[in-house]
This record gives C-alpha cells, sequence and structure tokens, in this order.
C-alpha cells in the first residue's frame, strides 16, 4: 500500500504543477486525469505494475508497455511525448541516472549486431524505402517521398567523397548495400562493403548479382577491425556505423579509419551523437530501453569527442553538417510507414517484438525533434599528407545539380585493346 500512496501523492503534486493530456487508470477503477482533454490513457491492471512509476524513466515504462505490463490507448507519437513530460516532472520529485560504458569485444559487437539487424529483411522492407537505406535521409523540399530523400542521401555522401570513376570506395557497415550498389553503378567506383549481419550480407550478395556488378562490387561479412592496414582505399564512408564501436573504442575506430585510406584519402562518418556534452544519456531513461531492448552495446559520443578522437587519429576534419531535422522526420515515416504495416509486421516477429519498435521509433522522432540527440555528416581527409589538398574552396560542389552520370562500357567497349599515348 505504500507504493500506492506514494505514487498517488507524486500523481496529485504533478496534477497541480503542469497539465498533461493523459488519464491514468488503475486496476481497482481509481483515475487520475492530468487535463480535461486526455490524448492518451494508461491502464494499470496490477498493483505489481507500479513499479515502473516509481521511480520513473522512460525505460521503465517502455518496458511495461513492451511486456504487456500496462495497456495503452492513443497513438504511439502522442504516447511517448506524454510519457516524456511525466517523467521528466516525476523525476523532479525522485531521482536521475548516468551513463555507463560497455566492452564491446568482437564476439560482443557480432551478437549485438545480430540481435537488431538479423531479425526480418522482410520486417525491415515493411517500413524502409525501396533501397532498404536504414540511416538518416536528406530531404530538400517538404516534398519529397522517403525513396527520394533516400537516394538524395546517397548522393549526398557520395558527392562530399567527390567519388569519381574506378576509385576503391569502402563502405564500413553497409547494411543492405544501397551505398556500395549506387557508389559502383551510378559513380563507377570499386565498391566493398562490410557487415556483421548475415541477413544483410546474403542480401548484399543476390543485389550485386541481380544487377551485375560483380566485377565492382564487393561484400564482406566483417568486423572492422580485421581489415589490413594498408593503404587501400580512395574513399571512406561510414553510415550509422560508429554508434555501436563505444566510446573507449573511438581512437582505435577512427586510427583503422585513417590506416585504410591513401595518402589524399577522404573519410565520411555519418552518425548520431548525444547533445550531452560529457557523451552522456539523455532522455530519462531512454538510453537504457534502447540498450535493453533495441541496440545492445550501443553508445553515443558527444560531437566534440568525435571531432577530438578523428584529429588524434591523423584525420583533418574539414566539414561538418547537422542532418538532426532530416532524422526526426525519417524516424517520424518510419513509424507511421510500420503502423499502416502492423498485422504484417506481427506475423513476421510477434506482438511483443513489434512493440519493442513501436515505441522506439516514435521515441527516435521525438529524442531528434526535442534535440536529446543529433546526427552529423563529419568529412575529413588523411591529414599526413605532403601533398596540396585537392578539396574546393566552398561547399558548393556537394550541392550541384544533375551531373552526367557514370556509364559502364559496353561488352564490345571493353574487349577493345587499350592504346598507349
Amino acid at each position: 500500500m505504500f507504493i500506492e500512496y506514494r505514487l498517488e501523492r507524486l500523481f496529485n503534486q504533478i496534477s497541480a504543477e503542469i497539465a498533461i493530456p493523459l488519464r491514468i487508470v488503475l486496476w481497482n477503477g481509481r483515475e487520475f486525469n492530468f487535463s480535461s482533454e486526455p490524448t492518451v490513457t494508461i491502464h494499470i491492471p496490477t498493483r505489481s505494475a507500479l513499479q515502473y512509476f516509481v521511480p520513473p524513466d522512460l525505460a521503465k515504462l517502455g518496458k511495461a508497455f513492451v511486456e504487456g505490463h500496462i495497456r495503452v490507448e492513443g497513438s504511439i507519437h502522442e504516447l511517448f511525448r506524454v510519457a516524456e513530460v511525466l517523467v521528466s516532472n516525476l523525476a523532479a520529485h525522485t531521482r536521475t541516472r548516468c551513463q555507463w560504458f560497455t566492452h564491446h569485444s568482437h564476439s560482443q559487437d557480432r551478437e549485438a549486431i545480430e540481435y537488431h539487424y538479423d531479425v526480418s529483411n522482410d520486417f525491415y522492407s515493411l517500413f524502409l524505402d525501396r533501397h532498404m537505406v536504414y540511416s538518416c535521409a536528406y530531404y530538400r523540399s517538404e516534398d519529397d517521398t522517403l525513396d527520394t530523400a533516400q537516394e538524395q542521401k546517397l548522393d549526398h555522401i557520395l558527392k562530399k567523397l567527390m567519388l569519381k570513376p574506378d576509385e576503391r570506395f569502402l563502405d564500413i557497415g553497409c547494411g543492405w548495400g544501397a551505398l556500395i550498389l549506387r557508389a559502383a553503378k551510378k559513380y563507377g567506383a570499386i565498391a566493398t562493403g562490410i557487415t556483421l549481419s548475415k541477413n544483410q550480407f546474403e542480401h548484399v550478395q543476390s543485389r550485386i548479382q541481380a544487377e551485375g556488378l560483380m566485377e565492382r562490387c564487393t561484400v564482406k561479412l566483417l568486423d572492422y577491425r580485421d581489415l589490413p592496414d594498408a593503404s587501400v582505399f580512395d574513399k571512406i564512408a561510414s553510415i550509422g556505423m560508429f554508434e555501436h564501436v563505444g566510446l573507449k573504442n573511438l581512437p582505435e575506430y577512427f586510427r583503422k579509419i585513417c590506416a585504410l585510406l591513401t595518402a589524399e584519402g577522404l573519410v565520411l562518418n555519418h552518425g548520431i551523437t548525444t547533445s550531452n556534452v560529457d557523451s552522456h544519456e539523455r532522455g530519462a531513461g531512454a538510453g537504457e530501453f534502447i540498450d535493453t531492448y533495441v541496440f545492445p552495446e550501443g553508445e553515443l559520443p558527444h560531437l566534440s569527442l568525435a571531432l577530438k578522437e578523428m584529429s588524434a587519429a591523423g584525420l583533418e576534419v574539414t566539414d561538418a553538417e547537422s542532418l538532426r531535422r532530416h532524422y526526426a522526420r525519417t524516424c517520424m515515416e518510419w513509424a507511421n510507414r510500420l503502423e499502416s504495416n502492423r498485422d504484417r509486421a506481427i506475423s513476421i516477429i510477434g506482438e511483443r517484438r513489434l512493440r519493442i519498435w513501436e515505441i522506439y521509433l516514435a521515441g527516435c522522432a521525438h529524442a531528434f525533434s526535442h534535440s536529446w540527440i543529433n546526427i552529423y555528416q563529419v568529412l575529413a581527409r588523411k591529414g599526413t599528407s605532403s601533398t596540396a589538398n585537392s578539396l574546393p574552396l566552398t561547399r558548393e560542389y556537394m550541392y550541384g545539380g544533375n551531373e552526367s552520370q557514370y556509364q559502364a562500357p559496353s561488352e564490345a567497349q571493353s574487349l577493345q585493346p587499350k592504346m598507349n599515348v
């Protein structure tokens, strides 16, 4: 009975201080109305479920939602918004929490990637674009579709890298292969992708075969740490990868990238960062929920830490661009697309796991919208080169129009002898 009394006192304190469009209904019929027009109703069906509210955080409420210990009426986006306000106010009367660090061994990282990405390719296809790009899209206008915005993101990356025909290109954490396929097909690069996900590896292999890019595209099931230290890549991209690396491994990660680049090589790191300058978690327990249910072993650095470690590794940062608002919209679109395919998703992964993804995608949209987290594209060059830097003086080259596309030689042309002039 003590926990009931404690919770009731907290609810009464909060309702007197702030209006939240929320109604909480207990198992005994008792109601707490935090406004006259609630948009979300949380049903607490048992006394034991009160443990998720005292002390409060989004990790506990997320767990209660996923495991079915509470029932919810209202949209998933509104639920997350309301829960965040409730938790923030409850936490002001109770406690705060801190960051912890993970180990990131080869086996731990492989298991974490398999847990998240090897759910089912069919499941991911329910909410991703047609190219299966699982990272922030790039919207040039409000009317852009997700498919269009993801293609624009791929080109935005490759333009920043100034990728040219026959340059050797590496994508660390290549996902379902969209970037290396575009690099080879549109830009004429010799592209290599690496991933720890078996599902992604097999999917990329089949796409390379289907598009006839075997001579220009390669995918490997490989940890980035196992790549040989050889300056063999002209351009490197890391998209949504360094979130999995771990804070303590950032020096090793960027040193490896530097070792893989040629003397005039460029790298683009596209990754999520925390807004906390000490690289601690923001979001009242949301990070703990993600670590438990979504991205085991994930850790987010602040941008300043990423820039520091890149510079220490021998990479000269030349450009940094925030795409935070783009990712808020991307996550919102993913969440809405998943909701429209809810029945199909349940048949693939089950209702419990679907609830994880519903709250995760809605939560990410909220987190990016409210600046708990950010995402930056950081362009850097190998800083050890003694020759002049070939980067343009301005950023105009990144935003050019429809440049002429690379045209692969026909079979007849490729068989003709090359003349020395």
